[in-house]
């Protein structure tokens, strides 16, 4: 429930962002009459960055481009994951081997140094930055899935709906698919934290979107602005904060969908 709580605050925050903050506000044309890195007060609720812009507003709209990157890159993750765990778990043979082939290179393969690359060469909006993520995060997910699936083939419903001949098509989506969805479930809500983590590592090191005010990016602002030299905390404090909140939050709920859909880990 605490999780739940802190999940809605920021669903909030993302929702409520143009009527507490205008978005001309992320301009820096419009902070140049405002003092820089101004302590909170009245009109300034989280204070002013650099260039005079009001965090308040950079935090506000912040979480829309958070939230959003985290979310499409677990939508990718887990259409990806899923779809190759449920082949390399099903089919047997060859396909199994190549499908276990790819998880496993996509397992060792360094995401950071990967996700740079993928950035620089495809671009650094958003949605290139959620489908860069996503498209590197599918691995665990897939093997999870796939284990769950070898389980699942051997029950005596999937030998008798084989025996009367139904496609494996079929047997994918009717019997196999309905018995790892809850799986699938639970470690989507633990993606989202791992890619919202992952894009505020990537925009901290500069690859965010200038144009886009992700809390990575806020964070990499009072970086480069010398916030914390200059003890202006309510730069870097509040982006930091609303990232271990929401990172938190995920993480609560999907360990509780885990002991939802797997009563044998609330006994542990």
């Amino acid at each position: 429930m605490v999780g739940l709580a802190l999940m809605t605050l920021f669903v909030a925050m993302a929702l409520l962002a143009p009527v507490f903050a205008n978005r001309s506000e992320l301009q820096a044309a419009a902070g140049r009459n405002n003092p820089n890195l101004h302590a909170p007060n009245g009109k300034f609720w989280l204070g002013t960055d650099e260039i005079g812009r009001n965090v308040f507003a950079l935090v506000m709209w912040g979480a829309r481009v958070s939230l959003y990157i985290g979310l499409l890159a677990t939508v990718v993750a887990v259409v990806i994951g899923s779809v190759l765990g449920l082949i390399a778990g099903y089919a047997r043979g060859w396909v199994s081997r190549v499908m276990l082939a790819i998880d496993d290179f996509f397992l060792v393969l360094p995401f950071i140094p990967l996700a740079i690359v993928l950035a620089l060469l495809l671009g650094r909006s958003p949605t290139i930055m959620a489908l860069v993520i996503g498209g590197t995060f599918w691995a665990g997910g897939s093997r999870l899935i796939r284990a769950q699936v070898l389980s699942l083939r051997e029950r005596g419903y999937v030998e008798r709906a084989t025996a009367l001949g139904a496609s494996s098509r079929h047997i994918i989506m009717r019997h196999v698919l309905p018995g790892v969805a809850p799986l699938i479930i639970a470690n989507a809500s633990l993606i989202v934290p791992g890619a919202i983590l992952a894009e505020s590592t990537l925009a901290f090191l500069g690859l965010g979107d200038r144009f886009s005010p992700s809390w990575g990016k806020v964070l990499e602002g009072a970086q480069a602005s010398g916030a914390l030299t200059l003890n202006a905390w309510w730069y870097y404090l509040p982006p930091g904060l609303c990232i271990i909140g929401i990172v938190l939050a995920f993480t609560l709920v999907g360990n509780a969908l885990e002991r939802i859909f797997d009563p044998r880990l609330g006994d542990r």
